[in-house]
């Protein structure tokens, strides 16, 4: 009987940790966008970013190029 109600709280534990891993999944829509003089030049096209990918976006820097700023944008 310890067994199988064992067997059971493990399978219940296996079964709520795969499931909760799909919760943190975290995804934004972002495009890289162009300004002169704070004003916008060039709009790259939207697309959906998730996870990793994400985390690389928002962590890249603002490219300066004298009156020039590329950056990504997420929403």
């Amino acid at each position: 009987m310890k067994r199988k109600f064992l067997f059971g709280a493990v399978f219940i534990f296996i079964a709520w940790a795969v499931t909760s891993c799909e919760a943190i999944r975290t995804c934004k829509i972002c495009k890289q966008v162009t300004y002169e003089n704070g004003v916008v030049i060039n709009e790259g096209n939207e697309a959906e970013y998730c996870d990793a990918e994400l985390i690389a976006i928002e962590a890249t820097p603002d490219y300066v190029s004298g009156n020039i700023k590329t950056t990504w944008e997420c929403r």
